[in-house]
């Protein structure tokens, strides 16, 4: 994970909810392999939009506060924030433009 930080419950607030940019979590688990498959797309996208928007993984094993209070049933989830406000989200292993797409959205 060279672009996208891993990221845990107790930073979440000041690195999402107060960020001044826009963010996208991508809710995983170590042990999912739909996960593991999306991840160097998730990587590639961090790199493309670097300085634009902040990527961050939340191993949802380690960190179930803030899946369960942002609803994360499925992994992979990959949720943006904008404003410290959920814009979008995607659940499950997608193609890459359909990352694009909810990346347009901020």
């Amino acid at each position: 994970m060279g672009n996208v930080a891993e990221l845990q419950d107790a930073d979440f607030e000041s690195k999402v909810i107060k960020s001044g940019k826009p963010v996208l979590i991508d809710f995983w688990a170590i042990w999912c392999q739909p996960c593991k498959a999306i991840s160097p797309m998730v990587e590639e996208l961090a790199g493309e939009y670097a300085g634009k928007i902040d990527f961050y993984k939340v191993d949802t094993d380690r960190n179930k506060a803030n899946a369960g209070k942002y609803g994360v049933r499925g992994i992979p989830t990959l949720i943006l924030f904008k404003d410290g406000k959920v814009v979008d989200q995607v659940v499950g292993a997608v193609p890459k433009s359909r990352l694009q797409d909810l990346l347009k959205k901020v």
